[in-house]
């Protein structure tokens, strides 16, 4: 090992219940009470919980039905994700005034080597302590910092620094900080793994450690070899600072499952504007458009269309995907999850090539305008007719199979 590398100085940094934190700056009369950030239905999810919910058992990606029952008084507040991808922007100019080595990992962290930072901002823990604070003062906002020679390690730490804390492994005691704990603290253990594991009587990281390389690669494959490696803090990999988006998407699980054409297609547009306007916030075309269908077995398909350009217009984007789900026709059976996702993304270049129909600027006129109000009114919500309730303009109103809220991503 060189002398570089064992100055080395990554730090991972994690946004604490990051969703409710950022609803909390606008309903400070929310502090020290359970809240919940999700759709209050029955089958979506819980997308963030307070630390009062977490104590009770309540956690990221639990059905919303499970969290309400464990915390019954829980205050439940609708995601606002532009608002929370703002914010996002936010803290990553931040940590790219202290480092331009940033690597985002998804809105809420991201590692930062600052190896070339010490020597204008001091030791790495003193780094850590200067972002929590800034955070803290700036945006108002809690962080956990994890500090460590390499990505893995500081992630670790980083986890076990929560909430709201600074944990600093230095080099020279890495091996004894991670082979003290659980073996599922590795990555790539998850619960079949840890079953596998723990069959061989393999419980801690350092149960893993000693057991012969050559046995772990027979035991668990290539895997073996890389958990092999993690148990001993290797990990070379490079804090990237350019991750290239691949895709953006949105998609939604029914309250109940149905393969009603009608419906499919109001929820087609609703998610073809939730994407296309994240496209737009980001600067981005989609040069293709795919469907996602789960059904109500649980199995998964897949679709996707090239476009003839690219495009961030939510009408583009939808009659994409109504055509996808038409060529699928007639359903085998009904639908549990519909989703829309935008692949082979474009940097915006703001130029179109010009079509005799009328309607296809009148479209782009139109978003860019409800672009401009929620800019200006971030709480208010702009849509399309066809996805007023009933009484205000969508033919029939809501219905049992209208969708609860799930999540959405950037891949």
């Amino acid at each position: 090992m060189t002398g570089t590398e064992r100055l080395r100085a990554v730090l991972h940094v994690d946004m604490d219940a990051f969703f409710v934190s950022v609803e909390l700056l606008d309903r400070p009369e929310l502090r020290g009470r359970q809240v919940i950030v999700g759709h209050p239905a029955g089958r979506s999810v819980v997308l963030s919980a307070s630390y009062e919910c977490r104590a009770l058992g309540v956690r990221s990606a639990m059905p919303m039905a499970v969290a309400l029952r464990l915390a019954p008084h829980a205050v439940v507040l609708e995601p606002r994700h532009a608002g929370y991808s703002a914010v996002s922007r936010r803290i990553m100019d931040l940590f790219r005034e202290i480092t331009p080595l940033v690597e985002p990992v998804s809105v809420d962290e991201a590692f930062l080597d600052v190896t070339g930072s010490q020597r204008r901002l001091g030791h790495p823990a003193a780094i850590g302590t200067l972002i929590r604070r800034r955070l803290r003062d700036e945006l108002g906002l809690p962080a956990s910092v994890g500090v460590a020679r390499n990505k893995f390690v500081a992630k670790v730490a980083s986890t076990r620094a929560k909430p709201d804390g600074l944990l600093v492994v230095e080099p020279a005691r890495t091996v004894e900080f991670l082979q003290a704990l659980p073996v599922t603290a590795l990555w790539g253990v998850g619960a079949k793994t840890a079953a596998v594991l723990e069959r061989a009587g393999l419980a801690t990281v350092r149960d893993l450690a000693q057991m012969p390389r050559p046995a772990l690669e027979k035991m668990l494959g290539v895997q073996g070899a890389h958990l092999h490696d993690l148990a001993w803090g290797l990990d070379d990999r490079a804090v990237e600072p350019v991750r290239e988006e691949k895709s953006i998407g949105a998609e939604e699980t029914f309250a109940e499952d149905t393969r009603e054409a009608g419906r499919l297609h109001r929820e087609l547009l609703r998610l073809s504007h939730r994407v296309a306007e994240r496209l737009r916030d980001a600067g981005r075309e989609a040069g293709t458009v795919a469907l996602k269908l789960r059904y109500a077995d649980f199995s998964t398909l897949s679709r996707s269309r090239r476009l003839t350009q690219p495009t961030d217009s939510a009408a583009e984007i939808g009659a994409a995907a109504r055509g996808l789900l038409d060529s699928l026709a007639p359903l085998p059976q009904a639908v549990r999850l519909i989703g829309v996702r935008a692949e082979q993304l474009h940097e915006s270049g703001g130029a179109y090539q010009l079509t005799f129909n009328r309607s296809d600027a009148n479209w782009r006129q139109a978003e860019a305008a409800m672009d401009q109000v929620r800019a200006r009114f971030p709480g208010q919500r702009v849509r399309p007719a066809a996805l007023l309730p009933d009484g205000e303009g969508t033919p029939g109103g809501p219905s049992p199979t209208d969708p609860v809220r799930g999540d959405e991503g950037t891949g």
